[in-house]
């Protein structure tokens, strides 16, 4: 029987690289993966055309429909991009915050009110700082479309765009920003500064203690494909878990260094002592506190409107890397 021929659209990177390149042979699938830098443009194309039979795709998108049976994409739980969010906090050092708590009631720009990131920091801020929100005034620059509807009680201005957010904070015409991406003002104004200097260390302290490294994207796969196919998702499973093998040994490699990264292996030492070798697990119970801590906070903001059930919107693996 002949393999069964695929497009899967993710970014470009190190653990995915095995597949792009054909290091690494998925089971019954003959692959062409399409290395897009943006997710955003992933997204759009995978939910407006199914331009793709698998994609990155974001966590709160995917969780929030998912739940909600309006999508008609299966997630596997396979999780591409993480990012610490401590760091992605900024201020206008004029605005008088000096500490979290001191968020509350001011003008604030996000990158995307329902983005996975601004999700997460909003979440982590309310858990770890008990930050009050429920004054502030949003101004969005993300993708919201006008027929997008704001959540009860919540303010949301929007604004065209990154760059206008970076010249608002310059200005002091809003607060504070965070999102996934630094303002473009950042390091070229002297007033606009993260609300952590300190992040590495406050986000080693907030993963030793709570366990999670935020994830981002999951993996999903078109929902008549799966069900036509069901065997795809472990077989992607297994390939995805070879390929981030690939590049973590690749990037241990001690010969000539992979990445410039000047202190790359010191990074490497931290991993281990951090992570136990592995700072991305894949599978479902790796990385329950993680999904259900999101799941958490996609209900207190309202944008589903019951809990969701993390088992029930992945597809399920047998298989143990």
């Amino acid at each position: 029987m002949a393999n069964v021929s695929l497009t899967i659209a993710c970014g470009p990177y190190d653990r995915m690289e095995g597949i792009r390149s054909g290091a690494v042979q998925i089971e019954g699938i003959d692959p062409t993966y399409v290395a897009i830098e943006s997710p955003v443009e992933i997204f759009a194309r995978m939910i407006k055309q199914n331009a793709f039979d698998v994609s990155e795709m974001s966590l709160t998108t995917f969780m929030s429909a998912r739940s909600r049976n309006d999508f008609p994409f299966v997630g596997i739980p396979v999780f591409p991009s993480r990012v610490f969010r401590h760091g992605f906090i900024f201020v206008n050092s004029r605005a008088g915050i000096k500490k979290p708590q001191d968020l509350a009631g001011k003008r604030i720009g996000v990158q995307g009110y329902r983005q996975t990131a601004s999700v997460w920091i909003r979440g982590i801020l309310k858990d770890e700082y008990n930050v009050d929100f429920s004054g502030v005034r949003w101004v969005d620059g993300g993708g919201s479309t006008p027929s997008e509807k704001p959540f009860p009680g919540v303010q949301v201005e929007r604004v065209a765009g990154m760059p206008a957010l970076s010249e608002m904070l310059a200005q002091g015409k809003i607060d504070a920003f965070m999102g996934a991406s630094a303002p473009l003002s950042f390091g070229k104004i002297p007033e606009v500064a993260r609300l952590f200097p300190n992040y590495r260390e406050v986000e080693r302290e907030y993963f030793q203690r709570s366990g999670i490294f935020p994830i981002m994207h999951t993996m999903v796969i078109r929902e008549k494909l799966y069900q036509e196919k069901p065997w795809i998702a472990e077989s992607l499973f297994k390939a995805f878990s070879e390929s981030k093998r690939l590049a973590l040994r690749a990037m241990r490699f001690s010969g000539a260094m992979r990445y410039m990264l000047p202190w790359l292996y010191d990074d490497v030492d931290e991993i281990d002592r951090l992570f136990g070798r592995d700072p991305y697990p894949y599978g479902l119970e790796p990385n329950r506190r993680n999904l259900e801590t999101l799941a958490r906070y996609l209900l207190q903001e309202g944008f589903v409107e019951r809990p969701i059930e993390v088992n029930g919107i992945f597809a399920p693996i047998v298989w143990k890397h």
